[in-house]
């Protein structure tokens, strides 16, 4: 090691030799996981947009408790508008929860500066990227900086809100499932630059040069540098190779299939799933997949995966949107019912079955529907379906 390469390893900038075995030239990679390189990864990207898109979508409602039990939306309270139509000026509510929702599942954190009014309520949610913001633990509670361009805001924790993945040790930020597995988002990323590099070179290895001596490294570059220009990739494909001083091209044949690259893609799907707890059928993974499955698949979606991140936001808005007075009158839910608004036969058996066994108003199904309301709906007496007599059973004859 010479001085200048000591010099530059104690600094942190040591070169690495791209000189491999025998002198043959090493490919120098990027192996670190981030957010951009595992969204990449159309596993990950998919599993992240559709509990992102999902959550987002779904009405997330500011309801005021009545007296006797009952609740009813709060539609005249700043924060409805703010969590149901626009978040600030410049981003709906759907924008702001999406990107919000995104950066819990890609970074493990979420953070939102919260803009109050002279009333001490939120009127306005402005997200913040993750990577300029850092959390200290101080007597008083967490403190939130933010850095951008040069400018550092300090904001206190009821100025901040704050969602987290599963929680980490310091028991302040949150741990993505990327970091939590990096391996197998790397693994993914390995496979997926495998078959770029593969179907680039004409989907298989073209072939073993064997030379009559010894040769010596700067030979074994300049060798497979000439031989890669000329003959390797899909539009070199099919030329004619001169060879000249007792050289001899001995040709393979390595398909996609005899590695088992395929089925180790389809593996990586699983795998990735399995991180993000979507059931493969979501993010179109339908080899194993039929009718019965798939609705049963769609309905674990929702209890298994959305459930914990729709409960995370849920009660990060009740700690940090409200005061404890505002806590014991208003809370925020989603409306799960939402997912049904593609499905017009199930929504329609969904409100008939509510009304039928009495817990759901004729009333309440029109507002759930957005139909204007009917004087006098629930008092009208309920329809019975007449039901056909059964057939009688069928004789041999």
């Amino acid at each position: 090691m010479s001085i200048i390469t000591r010099a530059l390893s104690l600094v942190g900038l040591e070169k690495r030799s791209t000189i491999g075995v025998n002198g043959w030239p090493v490919p120098l990679t990027a192996s670190a996981v981030t957010p951009t390189t595992a969204q990449g990864v159309s596993a990950v990207y998919a599993c992240v947009q559709a509990i992102s898109e999902t959550t987002a979508s779904l009405p997330l409602i500011l309801f005021r408790r009545g007296e006797d039990g009952d609740r009813e939306r709060a539609a005249d309270h700043p924060l409805y508008r703010v969590l149901h139509d626009m978040a600030n000026p410049e981003q709906t509510a759907l924008e702001f929860r999406e990107y919000m929702q995104a950066a819990v599942l890609l970074k493990g954190n979420a953070f939102a500066r919260i803009v109050r009014g002279y009333d001490g309520q939120v009127r306005e949610l402005w997200p913040l990227n993750p990577d300029n913001v850092q959390v200290r633990r101080t007597p008083s509670g967490l403190v939130y900086e933010y850095s951008k361009e040069g400018t550092r805001t300090t904001l206190l924790a009821h100025e901040c809100l704050h969602l987290r993945h599963r929680l980490g040790d310091d028991g302040v930020l949150g741990v993505s499932p990327i970091a939590a597995a990096r391996g197998v988002v790397e693994l993914a990323i390995a496979e997926n630059q495998h078959g770029v590099s593969t179907f680039t070179n004409g989907a298989k290895m073209l072939g073993v040069l064997r030379f009559p001596g010894k040769l010596r490294p700067e030979q074994r570059q300049a060798i497979g540098a000439s031989w890669a220009s000329q003959h390797a990739g899909a539009a070199n494909a099919g030329r004619t190779a001169i060879l000249e001083e007792g050289v001899e091209f001995q040709a393979l044949s390595m398909s996609l299939e005899d590695a088992s690259w395929i089925e180790a893609r389809k593996l990586s799907v699983i795998e990735v799933c399995r991180l993000f707890r979507v059931p493969p059928t979501i993010v179109q993974s339908m080899e194993s997949a039929n009718y019965s499955n798939s609705v049963e698949l769609a309905r674990q979606f929702v209890t298994m995966t959305l459930r914990r991140h729709l409960i995370g936001w849920e009660q990060a808005i009740a700690a940090k949107c409200l005061t404890e007075a505002g806590r014991r009158t208003y809370f925020a839910e989603h409306q799960v019912e939402g997912l049904l608004r593609g499905d017009s036969v199930n929504r329609a058996q969904f409100y008939s079955s509510g009304i039928s066994d009495g817990w759901l108003m004729r009333s309440e199904a029109r507002k759930l529907e957005n139909l204007s309301a009917i004087e006098g709906i629930d008092d009208a007496p309920l329809s019975q379906k007449s039901v056909p007599a059964p057939l009688p059973y069928p004789s041999k004859q």
